[in-house]
C-alpha cells in the first residue's frame, strides 16, 4: 500500500478537549480516518501525549503540534512511501519519532496514523475493520467480549467523593451483547430512581458517564451498586468490577480511603479481599499504585481464583512491564489501551504476552473519547475476554456498543462464556 496523503484535523473529545482525528489514503484511492482518545487517570510509564502547551488555548492543552507532525514531517517522509502490511508502517512511525516513548513528535500524533493507516488497509482489503484486526492477531473470531460497564464514579473521573474511581457492572448471566446491554440498562436505571431517593441526586454523571453521588463512603457505593441489581430483578445475572485506581490516593504515608488516617500495602490488600468475599465481583483494576511492584504478587495470590487482578497503570499495555509482572505473578490480567503504547503493532505484542501467560484480556476506552467507534472493532477482532467503554448514557461510549450490535449482528456470535 502506498499512501498519498496524510492528513489531521484538531477536534475536540467528550470532556471537550482537543484531540486529534487523522486522515490516510493510499493510491488505490482506498482511505481511512481516526480519532485519537485520550485519558484522565494516567499511568506515569504511559507513552508521551504532545500537547502544545499554550495557556492561550484550551488551558495549554491543545493539539495543534501533533496535527502539524502529522501534515508536516510525517506527511513529508510517508507520502509515496509503500508499505507491505501495519508492522512495517508501524516501525517507520518509531523510526521517524525515534525515542523511547514517543516524545519527540507524540504518541497521540502516532497513533493517529497507525489506526488511519489501518482503516485504509481493512477496505483497501475489502475486510470489515475486525476482520482486518483479526488478520493482524492470527486467529479466527470465536467469541464477543463481554461488557463492562460503568455504574458509579468517583475518584478522578467524578468529584472525588470517594477514593474509589469506578464500579462496574458485568452482565454475567447475558449470552449475547443484545441482552447485556438490556440487563445493564436496566440495572442503571434502577440506579438512577435510587440516587434520586437516597442523595436527592438528578442524573449527574462522571466522566465515562457513571453515575457520582455524594457517597459517604465506599461500602455505601458497593451497596448501592447491589440493591440496583437486586431491584431489578438480576441478581445471580449481574456482577460488579472495580476500578481502584490506587495510585490517585497513595503517597509515601500509604493508602487513604473514605478520608480515614492511611493504611499500608498490606492493609489494602486485605481490604480488597474482604471485597472479594462480601460482593460478587469478578475483576479488581489497579489496586494498589503503578509502582507498588512488592506487594502486587502479594494481592493477586489473596485474590485467587475469586477475581481477576487487572493491571492497568501498572502496565500501561507495555510489553517491559507486562513480561515484569508475568516473571513475579503481579497480576493475572491485562487492560489494554492502545493509547499508551502508542501503535498498534506494539499493543498486538502486549496482547500476546499476556495471552502466552494465560491472561484475560480487557480493551478498554479512555475517559476522553470520540465519537469514532474504531475500539469495538478492536475488542472483536482481538477476541477481548471483555470490553471496557463506559456507561450507557454518552454518545462517545454508544457508537462503541452500538458497533458491538452491529457486528453481533453480522457475525452471529455469542458473548465470551466468562464469568461463569
Amino acid at each position: 500500500m502506498k499512501i498519498s496523503e496524510l492528513s489531521a484535523l484538531e477536534i475536540l473529545d467528550s470532556r471537550g478537549r482537543p484531540t486529534l482525528e487523522v486522515s490516510c489514503m493510499f493510491d488505490s484511492g482506498h482511505e481511512g480516518y481516526a480519532q485519537v482518545p485520550s485519558g484522565a487517570s494516567t499511568g506515569r510509564a504511559e507513552a508521551y501525549e504532545l500537547r502544545d502547551n499554550d495557556p492561550k488555548r484550551y488551558r495549554g492543552l491543545g493539539c495543534l503540534k501533533a496535527v502539524a507532525h502529522v501534515k508536516g514531517e510525517f506527511r513529508n517522509q510517508l507520502v509515496g512511501e509503500s508499505f507491505s502490511d501495519q508492522a512495517t508502517l508501524d516501525q517507520r512511525l518509531l523510526d521517524i519519532d525515534g525515542t523511547h516513548n514517543k516524545s519527540r513528535l507524540g504518541a497521540n500524533t502516532i497513533l493517529g496514523i497507525s489506526l488511519a493507516f489501518a482503516r485504509a488497509s481493512a477496505a483497501a482489503h475489502k475486510q470489515a475493520l475486525y476482520e482486518y484486526f483479526a488478520t493482524l492477531n492470527g486467529q479466527s473470531i470465536t467469541t464477543l467480549p463481554r461488557l463492562m460497564v460503568n455504574l458509579f464514579s468517583g475518584g478522578k473521573h467524578a468529584g472525588g467523593q470517594v477514593a474509589l474511581q469506578d464500579v462496574l457492572v458485568v452482565p454475567g448471566g447475558a449470552a449475547s451483547i443484545h441482552r447485556s446491554l438490556q440487563d445493564v440498562v436496566a440495572v442503571y436505571n434502577t440506579a438512577t430512581d435510587q440516587m434520586l431517593e437516597d442523595y436527592e441526586m438528578r442524573k449527574l454523571t462522571a466522566d465515562e458517564g457513571g453515575l457520582a453521588p455524594a457517597f459517604p463512603n465506599i461500602d455505601a457505593m458497593f451497596k448501592g451498586a447491589i440493591r440496583a441489581i437486586n431491584v431489578a430483578g438480576l441478581s445471580g445475572d449481574v456482577q460488579l468490577a472495580l476500578d481502584v485506581a490506587a495510585s490517585h490516593f497513595y503517597s509515601d504515608a500509604g493508602y487513604i480511603l473514605n478520608g480515614r488516617d492511611s493504611i499500608n500495602a498490606t492493609e489494602m490488600i486485605e481490604t480488597m479481599g474482604a471485597w472479594a468475599h462480601q460482593y460478587p465481583i469478578v475483576s479488581i483494576e489497579d489496586g494498589l499504585a503503578e509502582d507498588d511492584w512488592s506487594h502486587w504478587p502479594q494481592l493477586t495470590a489473596t485474590l485467587g481464583e475469586r477475581c481477576l487482578t487487572l493491571g492497568d497503570d501498572l502496565l500501561c499495555t507495555n510489553p517491559e512491564r507486562i513480561q515484569k509482572a508475568i516473571d513475579i505473578k503481579a497480576c493475572n490480567a491485562l487492560l489494554l489501551k492502545v493509547n499508551q503504547i502508542g501503535t498498534l503493532t506494539e499493543a498486538l505484542q502486549a496482547l500476546k504476552l499476556a495471552r502466552r501467560a494465560g491472561w484475560h484480556v480487557t480493551i478498554s476506552a479512555r475517559s476522553g473519547e470520540t465519537e469514532d467507534n474504531w475500539l469495538a472493532d478492536l475488542a472483536v477482532g482481538w477476541s477481548a475476554d471483555q470490553i471496557k467503554v463506559g456507561s450507557i448514557n454518552q454518545s462517545e461510549r454508544l457508537a462503541k456498543y452500538n458497533r458491538l450490535l452491529a457486528i453481533e449482528r453480522d457475525l452471529e456470535r455469542g458473548v465470551v462464556s466468562w464469568p461463569a
